[in-house]
């Protein structure tokens, strides 16, 4: 015989579910904020319905028959699957700031200059950046509700999305003093190791020298040996060694998206003329199903990346299209 669940057959079905869960009327009504009476007569109803009793009455309790045992597990087990599944389709609007995760460099050099255009444009975005580079995975990024990352690295990430918004060029770089006070320096040949600024932690698993070394591999250039490297000045951000370029201390090797308003001022020039594609990019990384506010910061970061492509490529004399 097929029973048709209907609205008065679920409302029976829910306070007998209550009531033996909660061995009371009292107490199920209390929980389902509805008066003892309504849940007792509920019971009554559903009893009346089936031809059969469900609960044992007793002085000091309400026992199910074996029946009503039944009943009352297949019950539970199916609200708390639909509870759940309900928990999962729900959207629920969280008020917290969108963590970005970001690569301190990148923050500060690229994406901080133009987060005033995002918070005109969106203003209920509500962005908060934190600038660090610790290795990503799904877990992490769950336990720390980070919404999203920015990273600059190969883009191997297993239980994560990770998508690329922007290529990079490498670059050595020097300030116009330096370059005047090393007029012997006039290509990769005439580098001494000790004048070379080093970012050492390019990213999560490069090498100490990986841009140096990258760089005057593909340049076709002599590659000094690792020993030799190391005379040179170590930092752990490339913004830390741009300064240091800045400041006339020696050549860094310059990220595009971190020198270019540099090289365009004049307070940075380029020694050599010779941009290498970078093994790494700058990926945006979340997890397999972004919100909403994250899906728009995506957005808005992709389209401000192919701003500034044309522009690097334009002044760099790149051709990557």
């Amino acid at each position: 015989m097929q029973i048709r669940l209907t609205p008065s057959l679920l409302a029976w079905l829910r306070c007998f579910e209550a009531t033996t869960r909660c061995r009371s009327f009292t107490k199920a009504a209390s929980e389902l904020c509805i008066t003892q009476g309504a849940v007792s007569q509920q019971v009554k109803q559903l009893e009346e319905f089936l031809q059969r009793p469900l609960l044992l009455r007793t002085p000091r309790a309400l026992m199910p028959t074996p029946e009503g045992q039944w009943l009352a597990v297949v019950l539970g087990e199916s609200f708390q699957a639909i509870e759940g599944t309900l928990g999962q389709l729900r959207v629920v609007q969280d008020d917290r700031p969108t963590t970005l995760s970001c690569a301190p460099s990148f923050a500060m050099g690229w994406l901080t200059p133009r987060l005033g255009d995002l918070f005109r444009a969106h203003p209920q975005v509500g962005l908060r950046v934190v600038g660090e580079f610790h290795a990503l995975d799904r877990e992490r990024m769950e336990s720390e509700h980070m919404a999203a990352a920015i990273r600059f690295d190969l883009g191997d990430y297993h239980d994560l999305l990770a998508t690329e918004f922007l290529d990079e060029w490498l670059l050595p770089v020097a300030s116009p003093g330096f370059l005047a006070a090393h007029p012997a320096l006039r290509g990769p040949q005439d580098l001494r190791a000790e004048d070379l600024l080093h970012d050492t932690s390019a990213w999560h698993g490069a090498s100490t020298f990986e841009e140096w070394q990258w760089w005057l591999q593909q340049s076709g250039a002599d590659t000094p040996q690792l020993g030799e490297m190391a005379a040179g000045h170590h930092f752990n951000l490339s913004q830390m060694a741009l300064g240091a370029a800045l400041a006339g201390q020696g050549i860094a090797m310059g990220r595009a998206a971190l020198v270019l308003d540099e090289l365009a001022a004049g307070r940075l020039v380029m020694p050599f003329g010779r941009p290498v594609r970078s093994r790494a990019s700058y990926y945006f990384v979340t997890r397999m199903a972004p919100s909403p506010r994250t899906t728009l910061v995506q957005t808005w970061i992709a389209a401000e990346a192919a701003r500034f492509r044309q522009q690097r490529d334009a002044l760099l004399g790149l051709d990557t299209a």
